[in-house]
């Protein structure tokens, strides 16, 4: 998911397009959020904003933070 973030950093990603692009389709709606979860206690409580009723977006200020947390390709 956090890969899925930074790909889309520019722009507020809803929960169904999170789920489809990081492989969580299928799962229960909550399992996204708890990785969601998981991503704010790494890189900071700011750092994916929320956006009621739409979504979610990776902070500018973490990009780089993020970046750094994924995992060599």
């Amino acid at each position: 998911m956090l890969s899925v973030l930074v790909a889309n950093q520019h722009r507020v990603i809803s929960r169904g397009e999170l789920s489809k692009l990081a492989g969580l389709e299928g799962l229960s709606e909550r399992r996204c959020d708890s990785v969601l979860v998981q991503i704010r206690r790494h890189l900071g409580p700011g750092s994916v904003t929320t956006v009621r009723g739409r979504g979610w977006r990776l902070s500018a200020a973490h990009v780089q933070a993020a970046t750094a947390a994924l995992p060599d390709e």
